[in-house]
């Protein structure tokens, strides 16, 4: 019977733990290797041959390292990297994420109450298999550390070996190159460790102070308002509005002024999305977005919540969901309607006669999407109620996120009727979602693939826009992106800017 010995050299343990953290975390790594590559080719076998070898080489070298210079440390983190490294696993191979910069922000940013959403047994078995069994003999173990001679020996030969391993493989780096930000974002604990610094680098760049932009003027004295509705993880191929077959839109489809564009999002996940939305032009610089620009320019502006990941508002009335639930009535105020609580009241009292209104939903947000809307919107039956949507029937799981949709169709229509009370003002909506979402088409869920290899689904989105009577009218405009949105408030609301864009105007 074979059994783990509890006193190791340092060179014997680190090799086990490589060749453990191979066999358990790196099985979707080896997947994508073998789905992009000819591996019957004598230069396919040699790259995955190469990259097997390197993976256990690197990954013992690291730790060779580290438990060379603290055994202490050492086990900190191996423990660390093998419960982090579990539960990674079980999110790639549950929802076929990746883990890359822009997923470390969607999980950095996630609020308790999503992340709990997650919860499940098959997560505490990974944990517990993969993360809590081999921490309990990483603790037991007693290593035997090498001499310093050795140590310079050791780490001598193994770089060289490294080395003459990447130049062996020189005809293949352009695929490696190619296909880097994926295997980058499926190495165990690589993945997560090096992007976490990556993001913390580029928060630290965005939280500087942000660029303002020229001043602009507001061109006259007549009453508008535009609210701008942001959708969560809203995809547009399920919007009856786009030619979808189930009705999803029964509300939308039968008033008049409601018209939807094809579109696409700039990235797949909140944090950019949203950035993009409320952004003059695509950018990596923090310049000042659409609501605290127009603050800062005599303009209402009022942002109301029930999600996260917007970049910072500077802005007097920025109400959360949990202000506005105190004084909502109804079984909506659990939901997304909770943002609609008061506000054509707060828009009549307003003493300035130009109107920004930003609706911040989570509507179909997964991975619970039939918590997400009323018992009265489960329009389609049967619903998907786990969080392991792979468990769910291919119907199941479309129909609890259709019923998000007709009840983002429901809002909508809430929004229009109380904006058309509002007879003194010309009024707008955009609906604008930040990304779309994948529901197991080619094995993955939810969003976040890096945009160079996302599907569609998550970033072909909503844009629909509804104007009052005698108010505007709209251009004939083919695909817009998330950067139409600033230009067109700014054209509607009559504010004249030097950085305004005719040609990313949607209104004549």
């Amino acid at each position: 019977m074979f059994t783990l010995k509890n006193n190791l050299k340092i060179t014997h343990f680190v090799l086990l733990m490589s060749c453990l953290n191979f066999l358990f975390f790196h099985l979707p790594f080896f997947t994508f290797v073998f789905k992009n590559l000819e591996y019957k080719s004598f230069s396919g076998i040699s790259i995955i041959i190469s990259l097997i070898i390197l993976m256990l080489v690197l990954n013992a070298f690291v730790f060779y390292l580290i438990f060379s210079l603290s055994r202490r440390v050492g086990k900190f983190l191996l423990v660390l990297f093998f419960c982090i490294n579990a539960i990674a696993v079980y999110f790639v191979n549950t929802y076929g994420v990746i883990i890359d910069e822009s997923m470390i922000g969607n999980v950095l940013n996630t609020k308790y109450g999503e992340a709990s959403s997650f919860f499940s047994l098959k997560l505490i078995a990974y944990l517990v298999l993969f993360g809590v069994i081999p921490s309990i003999y990483i603790f037991k173990v007693k290593i035997i550390k090498d001499t310093w001679k050795k140590f310079l020996i050791t780490i001598s030969l193994t770089l060289i070996f490294i080395l003459a391993l990447a130049f062996a493989n020189a005809s293949n780096w352009l695929w490696i190159d190619k296909n880097s930000k994926t295997l980058g974002g499926l190495a165990m604990p690589w993945s997560y460790t090096v992007n976490i610094s990556l993001f913390y680098a580029h928060e630290f760049k965005k939280n500087q102070k942000e660029i303002l932009l020229p001043n602009a003027i507001v061109k006259n004295n007549e009453k508008s308002v535009v609210v701008l509705v942001i959708g969560e993880s809203a995809r547009s191929q399920n919007f009856s509005l786009y030619g979808y077959d189930k009705n999803t839109n029964p509300l939308l489809s039968k008033i008049t002024n409601v018209f939807h564009f094809n579109a696409i999002s700039s990235a797949t996940y909140t944090t950019a999305g949203v950035k993009a939305i409320l952004d003059y032009k695509n950018t990596d610089e923090l310049y000042e977005i659409l609501p605290n620009y127009l603050y800062r320019n005599n303009v209402e502006v009022i942002w109301r919540t029930s999600n996260w990941g917007e970049p910072p508002v500077h802005i007097k009335n920025y109400q959360k969901e949990d202000v506005l639930r105190p004084n909502c009535k109804g079984e909506g105020c659990g939901y997304d309607e909770v943002l609609l609580t008061g506000l054509k009241e707060q828009i009549r009292a307003s003493t300035k006669n130009k109107i920004l209104i930003v609706l911040h939903t989570s509507t179909s947000h997964g991975p619970t999407y039939s918590k997400k809307y009323p018992p009265q919107f489960e329009t389609f039956k049967p619903v998907c109620n786990s969080v392991e949507l792979g468990n769910c029937s291919k119907k199941e799981l479309i129909n609890a996120y259709d019923n998000t949709i007709v009840y983002t169709d429901y809002i909508l229509s809430k929004v229009i009727e109380d904006l058309k009370e509002l007879k003194d003002y010309k009024s707008t909506m955009l609906f604008v979602s930040d990304h779309g979402e994948s529901l197991g088409e080619k094995n993955l869920y939810m969003h976040g693939i890096p945009m160079s290899i996302a599907p569609k689904e998550q970033y072909e989105i909503p844009f629909i826009v509804w104007i009052s009577d005698n108010s505007r009218q709209l251009k004939a405009n083919k695909e817009l992106t998330q950067y139409h949105v600033f230009h067109s408030v700014l054209n509607f609301l009559s504010i004249e800017s030097p950085i305004y864009d005719e040609e990313m105007n949607i209104f004549k």
